[in-house]
């Protein structure tokens, strides 16, 4: 019994292998001709621009502004673009702080650690208390630039 369930699987396979086989023939589409091969050299020639070519013109590349660094820093926070960071911008980026503000010591960080220590930090350098944050108000809350450290110890 068991070899003629396995012999009727196995015609099967075999047929549904040798259906897709036949389907599967790909169409060779007449495409482009080859390039030219420039005859003094092994290299390919290059197109040759017509006069209508030259008086085409595509868009003009993008301007990259300069942007301070503080700048930078600003605007990775103030996500809407509104020149304002606000409470909810400011709590939302600072998931990297969350690791280095264990308060108790009990190598465990609740939510609210972080929280209180991120709000405080906000608080300080919101010194209009309007709840957002202003270019001037945020570049108190940079970090501290300190020495540079040397890259290696060799005395």
């Amino acid at each position: 019994m068991n070899r003629v369930v396995l012999g009727a699987l196995g015609v099967l396979l075999l047929f549904g292998i040798g259906l897709f086989w036949l389907q599967g023939r790909a169409q060779v589409e007449a495409a482009a001709p080859p390039p030219a091969v420039d005859e003094r050299s092994d290299r390919l020639a290059l197109p040759v621009a017509s006069a209508e070519d030259a008086r085409l013109r595509g868009p003009a590349p993008p301007v990259a502004s300069e942007l301070t660094r503080e700048q930078q820093r600003f605007f990775r926070y103030d996500r809407d673009r509104n020149w304002r960071v606000s409470r909810n911008e400011m709590l939302s980026t600072r998931t990297a702080a969350f690791r280095k503000l264990d308060v108790d010591g009990n190598n465990l960080l609740t939510f609210e650690e972080w929280a209180v220590a991120t709000v405080k930090k906000f608080e300080a350098a919101d010194v209009n208390q309007d709840q957002d944050l202003t270019p001037a108000e945020f570049l108190a809350t940079a970090p501290k630039q300190g020495k540079p450290k040397s890259r290696c110890s060799c005395l």
